[in-house]
């Protein structure tokens, strides 16, 4: 079971990052506007009227409404008249301006004392909102106006709903807003029954000032969390002096293990010692003196009670206090990581070695080889980043073949070097895109089962992905069972999905339910993904703007790119104007806020208005069930920069209702306070990414500058319309990128000495066969070599061919067997070799027949064939003669995944069809219409999909003057095309070449 750590560091912070209390600290607002104060007494207006003026109308204009004396049972044989309605609408009306007047006078409580989360008034939610809102409004231009904002501990409730709240106390294991369902449920009745035995004891006076004593954390009761402030106010009658109760017991060890670090994370059954001048019936004094108290508890005492004199300021280097129900004041909920405890028959998690490539702790003991480690310690981003960076690649490809006249125009991408470099490779070793993949489909699964079953959608705050591949979800409140496979988790408010099961899922064709998950960080072996649309308002991010930007970054990149979305939109707001070129569609940057206040104005107004109209009551409502809505999309909100005081509270105005309308705002934040901010996290310099009210400390997720620039430069070079060389770029005419990577001498005395035949099925010439044992995995690696002749990073090798992970030694071992196995050159040289930058190369003479394709059809169309027709022949009928089929076509399942990532699979098929069409050309302009036909039916084999060829088999067969025979050819294509019909430049070819090509395919239908 992971348990939570924390460093020394943790306990001895700057006074900036001093512990502070849970309970909401007021914001101190400078300036207000004449608005506010217009609200202000607006709302002392109608709370005049609701609280005096109706009792006051009442009492004058009706009078008594109740019988002046005891009713007899004539009474309930009188006629019932309009008076009797009166009186019964009167009574009524002063019941419910009773509770109304009791909410008013709760909330007033609350707000001024700045302690604690407004207790709840039964069965007043509508009123107790109206009367939150007066009170807030009149209080807006006081210092206690950001005490009025509902706490976390609101959180997963409605204030007219009567589930009960989260509890975060969830034994030994940190979690958000996680129920304490076992260990509460135990002891609470214990608990009681002691300190209703003390508090008898406590009140005949036996305690003497100056004794020791001291006070167990009781377990929440409803909407109540013990906090060290309200236990300071009840037994010290100061709540300020919850200092004190913290420096006596900060980092001594608790009867769990634990250790108090911070003061605002404690725990239920916890032992706190009291100053000698605490008063109060909860209090126990030293265990032979409470004989009352269960043998445990002072068996508990006694024990903790002698770690006092040498505990005291103790390293705090154990586990962090509270971290798996820390709960302080009753207005802040806990963020839990889900217990390790599987459903039966689902093995523990084991732990990763030291050795792992894919280790989730940079502390690894196979070092990073100089690769960014941010990135390789993000496999969902990473995965997401190299999937949009492949797509825009591919996208690139075919719109350079499509959109040219002429030769061959940039069949290769340019090569990155230096950061960019760095980056791409730390994106191919970092990425998990299984991981992804299985994600992706739980969702859509999940979200699938539940509409058969007519069932909503559940809010999800977090998600949690398990090392062992379990997948975890945080519901804001129980739900009931999830739909099979999914299993409960620790408590009522997890969902749980094995690996084993998520496995099982296939693709559902239903919207993303949860698009708004964004990875942040993680604690111990699992990873934390954020639900920011969710968030019943703001998250603010506290810390360096460096380091800010640097989270902001990181988020924004993932949402731009991940797998487990359809679509959303991205605004960003004070940095991030570089990362557009990720994903244009998404991605929009503002300039300020006043831009983003009316933007986001309006599009909440119009979200409103679009649920109400479609009948749903919040975003979730629209993606199941019949409608099926898409257009349900999240619009996350990211704020790099600090609002001002005014520019904040209206902010927070606005995202008062944004969580039901699928809105997510992150706010970048200098100080502690932000009015609105439901969840505040703080970033450190050493990369820790903390929020001690919700009980996390996670290793932050970040993309730095550098990286963020090199991310940036990719796929700005991938881009065809701004890749270098400006808009010839990797689409143009000319370039760089028209040249292959590696040319091969394709003379006689270019003969290589080892060959490699991969176009078609893997062939290996000039080699002994290797071990059986390991030919697998040597063949596969030569294959990556092969493919990327610029060089291989030593960790993208061992990444490609061991996904899960593999020790320092073994991936070594492979790499001398390799190198055993191609041997030296006959000057000593040896064939694999390394680089000045640490990455693998091959000799000159290791050649594979993709490299000879790619020699001769640039040494055709490039070289000497552009001087020479018959040279030019030669050459483009020897490389169509080493097609033989797709890449690596008899590979076994299983191996090579690493070709998902790669863009060969597009490259192969456009060089295969410029080559059958530069020889139809060549052909064609001496009238050989069946070489041609020839050429390009070859071609086809390979790229059956390239319109280009069936235009240009089309010409050809027409220049044959063979009608039946371009007929023939016509329903075929026809027939290939399928539901989506022939597309329309190929449709209009046909009109031109055979306009009678429509009656044949009636004919036929």
């Amino acid at each position: 079971m992971p348990r939570r750590r924390t460093s020394s560091s943790t306990s001895s912070t700057a006074p900036s990052a001093a512990p502070r209390n849970r309970t909401p600290q007021p914001v101190r607002v400078r300036r207000r506007s004449f608005g506010d104060f217009v609200k202000a007494f607006l709302a002392f207006v109608v709370l005049l009227v609701l609280v005096v003026g109706v009792p006051l109308a009442l009492a004058t204009q009706i009078g008594w409404p109740l019988p002046d004396g005891a009713p007899g049972l004539d009474w309930l044989q009188r006629e019932i008249t309009v008076k009797t309605f009166l009186n019964i609408l009167t009574v009524v009306v002063w019941f419910a301006w009773a509770q109304f007047t009791a909410c008013v006078l709760v909330e007033v409580k609350a707000a001024l004392s700045g302690v604690g989360v407004p207790g709840r008034v039964p069965g007043s939610g509508p009123s107790q909102l109206l009367a939150r809102q007066l009170v807030a409004a009149l209080l807006l231009v006081g210092a206690t106006a950001a005490s009025l904002t509902p706490g976390l501990s609101q959180l997963g409730q409605s204030m007219e709903g009567n589930q009960k709240p989260s509890v975060a106390a969830a034994q030994q294991t940190p979690g958000i807003f996680a129920q304490q369902q076992e260990q509460a449920a135990g002891t609470a009745s214990a608990l009681a029954e002691q300190a209703g035995q003390a508090a008898a004891r406590a009140d005949g006076g036996s305690a003497a000032h100056g004794d020791t004593k001291y006070y167990r954390i009781q377990p929440p009761e409803g909407r109540h969390h013990d906090s060290l402030w309200e236990i300071a106010d009840r037994h010290l009658g100061d709540g300020r002096r919850y200092k004190e109760i913290f420096e006596l017991n900060k980092d001594r060890v608790q009867p769990d293990g634990s250790k108090l670090s911070e003061a605002s994370l404690i725990r239920p059954g916890w032992i706190m010692e009291m100053p000698g001048d605490a008063r109060g019936g909860e209090l126990v004094e030293m265990p032979d003196e409470a004989p009352n108290v269960s043998e445990q508890v002072r068996q508990q005492i006694s024990d903790y009670a002698r770690t006092g004199d040498h505990a005291q300021g103790g390293g705090g280097s154990g586990a962090q206090g509270g971290g798996s129900g820390a709960h302080g004041g009753g207005d802040n909920a806990q963020v839990s990581l889900p217990e390790q405890r599987p459903a039966p028959a689902t093995p523990a998690t084991p732990a990763p070695s030291a050795g792992q490539e894919h280790a989730a702790t940079p502390a690894a003991a196979d070092h990073s080889f100089g690769l960014p480690e941010a990135l390789l310690t993000a496999p969902l981003l990473a995965a997401g980043l190299l999937g949009a960076l492949g797509r825009r690649r591919r996208q690139a490809l075919w719109q350079s073949a499509l959109g040219s006249v002429g030769g061959r125009r940039g069949m290769e991408p340019p090569t990155p070097t230096g950061d960019a470099q760095d980056v791409q490779d730390a994106l191919l070793v970092g990425a998990d895109p299984e991981g992804v993949r299985l994600l992706d489909r739980a969702l859509r699964g999940l979200a699938a089962a539940l509409t058969a079953e007519s069932r909503p959608l559940p809010v999800v705050y977090a998600a949690w992905m398990g090392g062992n591949g379990d997948l975890h979800l945080q519901l804001a409140q129980p739900a009931g069972k999830p739909p099979a496979p999914w299993q409960l988790g620790q408590d009522q408010t997890f969902w749980m999905l094995a690996r084993a099961d998520a496995e099982r899922y296939e693709d559902a064709d239903t919207a993303a339910p949860y698009p708004g998950l964004v990875s942040l960080g993680t604690m111990d072996d699992s990873r934390l993904l954020l639900n920011l649309e969710s968030v019943p308002g703001i998250v603010s991010l506290g810390g360096t703007e460096a380091d800010r930007t640097a989270v902001f970054a990181s988020v924004a990149a993932e949402l731009a790119t991940n797998g487990w979305s359809d679509r959303m939109t991205i605004t960003l707001v004070g940095f991030g104007e570089d990362l557009t070129p990720l994903a244009p569609n998404r991605i929009r940057h503002l300039d300020g806020f006043e831009d983003l206040f009316e933007t986001m104005s309006a599009e909440t107004r119009q979200r409103r208005g679009a649920l109400g109209a479609a009948g749903h009551d919040s975003v979730l409502t629209g993606r199941t069930g019949p409608a099926q809505h898409t257009r349900w999309a999240p619009h996350l909100v990211l704020l790099a920069t600090q609002p001002s005081d005014e520019d904040a509270l209206r902010l927070a105005e606005l995202a008062a209702d944004a969580g039901r309308l699928g809105i997510g705002y992150l706010v970048g934040t200098e100080g502690t306070d932000l009015p609105g901010a439901a969840w505040e996290m703080r970033i450190t310099g050493e990369g820790k990414l903390l929020a001690p009210l919700l009980g996390l400390e996670l290793e932050a997720q970040t993309l730095p500058a550098a990286q963020r620039r090199a991310v940036v430069e990719l796929f700005t070079d991938a881009d065809p319309e701004h890749g270098p060389g400006g808009s010839d770029g990797p689409g143009g005419a000319s370039g760089t990128a028209n040249t292959p990577p590696f040319l091969v001498d394709i003379s006689e005395q270019g003969r290589p000495a080892v060959y490699a035949r991969l176009v078609g099925s893997y062939e290996i010439i000039g080699l002994d066969a290797p071990d059986d044992d390991r030919s697998a995995l040597l063949h596969e690696a030569l294959a990556l070599l092969l493919l990327h002749r610029e060089g291989v990073h030593p960790r993208v090798l061992s990444s490609a061919l061991w996904p899960r992970g593999v020790t320092a030694d073994v991936r070594d071992a492979l790499l001398e067997r390799l190198r055993a196995w191609l041997g030296t050159d006959p000057d000593g040289t040896p064939r694999l070799a390394t680089d000045a930058t640490g990455r693998l190369t091959l000799a000159k003479s290791v050649v594979s027949d993709l490299d000879v394709l790619r020699s001769l059809y640039y040494e055709a169309t490039q070289g000497r064939g552009v001087g020479s027709r018959q040279v030019r022949g030669r050459l483009l009928t020897d490389a169509l003669v080493l097609v033989r089929g797709p890449l690596l076509a008899d590979r076994p399942e299983g191996r090579y995944r690493w070709l998902t990532h790669e863009i060969i699979d597009a490259q192969l098929p456009l060089l295969v069809a410029d080559t059958g069409l530069a020889l139809s050309e060549f052909h064609l302009e001496k009238n050989r219409a069946e070489k041609a036909i020839e050429a390009l039916n070859a071609a086809l084999r390979t790229a059956p999909a390239d319109e280009r060829l069936w235009h240009e088999l089309l010409r050809a067969t027409h220049a044959t003057g063979d009608l039946d025979r371009l007929r023939a050819l016509a329903a075929d294509l026809v027939g290939r095309s399928g539901a989506r019909g022939v597309p329309p430049r190929t449709e209009a070819l046909l009109d031109e070449l055979l306009p009678t090509w429509r009656d044949g395919v009636a004919a036929a239908g």
